[in-house]
């Protein structure tokens, strides 16, 4: 885990004063420290997301693409990972982050954009969007209301 984040380091030029400060306090932020010397494929999945968001965070970036950031993650670990979101878009973080969890969308994101069949097809606000879809209900059933995915509501018949 310390070879890793070093390497990430080194990648982004990092400094090594900076790199021996910020390297533990971010193993002790996502509960890695007693792991730090562990070859990282004796991570557990979980471990290895919390690494890599470390290695991520080590540089400081001014914008980050985050794919499904909270797969494998605890729900410790999420609402961490979340504040820390949170808290990188307070000052002044662009953050672009793929997932298929609406409810991390809805309470996260400023913006939403649904892609339906790889091609974007809305972006606005959660209000806006619940808008356009004359919905006042969660993300997902705006996102359900202006995909056509509600569906499936008509496939529960067959659960009777």
């Amino acid at each position: 885990g310390n070879e890793f984040l070093r390497f990430i380091a080194d990648l982004y030029e990092v400094d090594l004063s900076y790199q021996k400060k910020k390297i533990p306090e971010l193993l002790e932020m996502f509960e890695l420290e007693d792991m730090g010397s562990e070859l990282v494929e004796t991570y557990s999945h979980g471990m290895r997301q919390k690494l890599v968001l470390a290695g991520v965070l080590l540089h400081q970036p001014k914008v980050l693409f985050l794919d499904e950031p909270m797969v494998g993650l605890d729900p410790k670990s999420a609402r961490l990972v979340k504040d820390v979101f949170r808290r990188l878009s307070d000052t002044g973080v662009t953050l672009f982050m793929c997932t298929h969890v609406l409810e991390i969308a809805e309470r996260l994101c400023h913006r939403v954009g649904i892609v339906q069949h790889g091609r974007m097809t809305r972006v606005g606000t959660v209000a806006e969007l619940r808008a356009q879809a004359a919905q006042s209900g969660t993300l997902e059933d705006v996102f359900l209301a202006l995909t056509g995915g509600d569906q499936y509501r008509d496939l529960l018949k067959y659960l009777a």
